[in-house]
This record gives C-alpha cells, structure tokens and sequence, in this order.
C-alpha cells in the first residue's frame, strides 16, 4: 500500500492545523505545551469547541453524530491537535464505551447514552482493574446480584481515572461465580451518583490526582443498564480493549514532545556553552526517536486503514511501540534538563506557580511528563502481557 499522504489529505491536515490555531484558548495551550496541570474544565471546554464545529466525535460515523473520518484522516487529526498543544479528547467515552455502544448495546441504550458524549454531558470512565486483578483481568471479583429488576455491586476497582470527575461508569463484575473466569463476567453501565459508590484519590509518582480506586457498597444498578447480554462481557471487553490500546500508542503526543526536544536541546547549553543541539550524540539520539516516531506512524496507518473489526495481536504490537516511545522522548527531555530538572515539586504544575529553581522555566515542569509516562507500559495492559497476547495469536504459544 501507499503510506504517502495525498494532496487532499495534505489539504486537510492544513484545515485541522488552521482550526486548532484559530480556536484552541491560549491559556489551555500553555498549560499543555508547559507541562502545567491541565483541570477537567480545560478538556470539556475544548470538547465542546469542537462540538461546536461538528468535530466532537472523531472517530465515530455520522450516524451517531460523528465525523464519518477514514482512519487517515482520524490520524491526522490526532497528530494535528496534539502537535498544536491540544489536550486528547477524553478516551473514556469516545473510544472505549461508544464502540461497544454501538455494536453491542440495545437501540435503548443507543438513544439514551451515545447523543451525549461528543459533548460531554455524561463524562465517562473506566472500572476494569482491581487490587490483584489487574493483568489478570479475568480474576476480577466484583459481583453483581441479580434482585428482581436491579442488581446488587459490591466490590472495588482500582486505576479508575478521572473518577473523581466522571459522571458514569462502565463496570465488569462477576454475575456467575461458578462459571469459567472469562464466561462469568458482565458489563453494567453504572451512574457514579449512586448510593454506595465512593471515590478514593491516588497520587501519582508526579504528584498528580488522575487515577483513584473505586468502591461499591450495596449499590442498586437497574436491570436495563447491563450492556449487551448477561456473562457476555468479557466479548464487550476485549473488543474494547483493542480500541483502547490502539489509542494508548499517543502518536500526537509523541510528535508534540518530540518538538518540545527538539527546542529544549537548541535553548540549552553545555558545560562549554555549547547548544546541546550541536553535539553529534545529542542529534543522534534525536534523530532515532525521530525514525521510531516515523516508524510507529506508518506502522499506525497500516493498522488503522484494516481495522475493520475486532483488532487483532496488531493492536498489542501498536500499544507497546507507542508506549516505549513516549518514555524514551520524556527520558531525553530529562537528559536534556540535566539537574535543572530534578528539583520536582507538583506544586509547580499548577498554573502562576512561581519559578523557584535556578535553570529554564521548562525543566522542572519537564519531570512532571517524565514521572507520568512511567504508567504507560503498565495501563491498558503491560507490556509482558502484550507480549505474550502477541505469542498466542501469531506464534500459537
């Protein structure tokens, strides 16, 4: 295949270059390209930019209100945004649930939930893992009871990001207990106001509150919010999941960070007031994350243009390459920093934080990304895990 971008796709990178220029506020860019705290009214102001201009579901058909986008085009979108220091567009609803929605929910179901994403009227998140049973997704122990036209949870998830923001939450839970592992398990659809559900707050290695654990104490969820069907949700599951690894490469955020390098390396000087930029090492380095970069693009736009259905080990192999990726970038925009950027305090992210180190503005801030990108060989599934789908769907072992 031709993995060249055509005129016409050439004209719609300008048009989503353009557009970002002219409407994303500059306050919410310069938390992004800085490296500041970027609060949920940042990203639902955005959405709702977006929205507005009939770009609030990217990757959706039309049918549900959404863009209709090949999967280049979707692409590029992604890295035009990210490029231009937009913060992503939540996952949660756009990629994971709204896929399954659509493929597997009632017409019900449908109506009620999918109008209200692209907008961020219901703000979604994630209730997979649990303490024990995060790789080993199968082993969850959540249950739910079936009692006459509800269900009973109990049980508690943990890694559920943006919880403390979500409004709802798509849940496995185990409603047979004597099934096999991965034939016991449902998806609910579970409202984050209802009683018996409590939100605790875990704090990341840069100080950060994305992530929390989740608890369900007696929590009555109606009958009519079990997506698809009863022990089928580890079939909803996994065709989730490949949306959600495909997302995790971060080919946007990649290119935007990569730039980042780029500039830090040209405003940083060496012992012998050298530009960083001008030594042969530093470029080197540069230019391999660069090819890699190159690399994971074509790799996505192969992936992306026969993604017809459920994906396949490509999906695993995409969320390792990205994953890797956007570690190795923030791991040379620290070698970059230099001791600049060790002296870390999350305080500094938040925005008119004074500037409290000797060194450039960007170093500190800089070990904010460093610290987080720890989590994304670990989240969505880790690596070894990856690697081992990879051997049992190519290799057989």
């Amino acid at each position: 295949m031709d993995l060249r971008f055509t005129k016409e796709e050439e004209a719609f990178r300008e048009e989503v270059s353009v557009f970002v220029r002219s409407n994303l506020p500059i306050e919410i860019r310069n938390k992004v390209l800085g490296h500041r705290r970027v609060e949920k009214d940042d990203f639902v102001r955005w959405h709702r930019i977006l929205y507005a201009h009939g770009w609030g579901a990217p990757t959706w058909p039309k049918e549900w209100g959404g863009t209709g986008w090949n999967a280049v085009q979707r692409l590029i979108f992604e890295i035009e945004t990210l490029k231009a220091g937009a913060p992503r567009m939540l996952p949660f609803g756009l990629t994971m649930i709204g896929p399954v929605l659509m493929k597997y929910s009632s017409t019900e179901q449908k109506e009620r939930f999918l109008p209200r994403i692209p907008n961020v009227e219901d703000f979604w998140c994630q209730g997979y893992s649990e303490p024990g049973s995060g790789s080993d997704l199968a082993s969850l122990r959540t249950s739910a009871v079936r009692s006459g036209n509800k269900y009973i949870v109990n049980g508690q998830k943990t890694w559920t990001t943006m919880a403390h923001f979500a409004d709802w939450i798509f849940c496995l839970v185990r409603t047979d207990p004597e099934a096999k592992a991965q034939e016991g398990i449902s998806m609910l659809l579970i409202d984050m106001k209802s009683p018996g559900v409590t939100v605790r707050p875990i704090k990341t290695l840069d100080g950060g509150h994305d992530v929390n654990e989740t608890w369900f104490e007696d929590v009555e969820v109606p009958a009519g919010n079990l997506l698809g069907e009863e022990n089928k949700g580890w079939t909803y599951a996994k065709y989730l999941l490949g949306h959600e690894r495909t997302g995790i490469a971060g080919i946007g955020h990649c290119y935007r960070e990569l730039h980042l390098l780029k500039h830090y390396a040209r405003e940083t000087t060496d012992g012998r007031g050298r530009r960083l930029i001008d030594d042969v090492r530093m470029r080197d380095k540069i230019a391999r994350l660069e090819m890699d970069l190159m690399a994971l693009e074509m790799l996505l736009l192969r992936v992306a243009t026969q993604a017809a259905g459920t994906l396949g080990p490509e999906a695993s192999i995409v969320k390792i390459r990205g994953s890797e990726l956007q570690q190795d970038i923030a791991m040379l925009q620290m070698e970059v920093a230099g001791p600049n950027g060790w002296p870390y305090s999350p305080n500094w992210m938040e925005p008119g934080s004074p500037k409290v180190v000797s060194g450039p503005d960007w170093a500190a801030p800089a070990s904010s990304t460093y610290y987080d990108m720890r989590k994304t060989t670990i989240y969505g599934g880790t690596t070894e895990v990856q690697k081992s789908i990879i051997s049992k769907m190519i290799i057989g072992f």
